[in-house]
């Protein structure tokens, strides 16, 4: 299996660039999450967390 794709790969015009693009990706949006998480609002975390506990929510199962 792993010769048909070895194979299909090594026709293409620098390949080696794709997985460095795919790792620049993961590591840049785990850093914007990282920084996003640690300069939130407390008063945004707090409402966003007690979403579930509220009892306004419509019940689709009672309707």
């Amino acid at each position: 299996m792993l010769k048909f794709i070895k194979g299909n790969l090594e026709q293409i015009d620098n390949v080696a660039v794709y997985p460095m693009i795919s790792l620049l990706i993961f590591f840049i949006f785990f850093v914007v999450l990282f920084w996003w998480v640690f300069t939130a609002k407390k008063a945004h975390i707090e409402e966003v967390s007690a979403i579930p506990l509220n009892d306004n929510t419509i019940n689709l199962k009672e309707q």
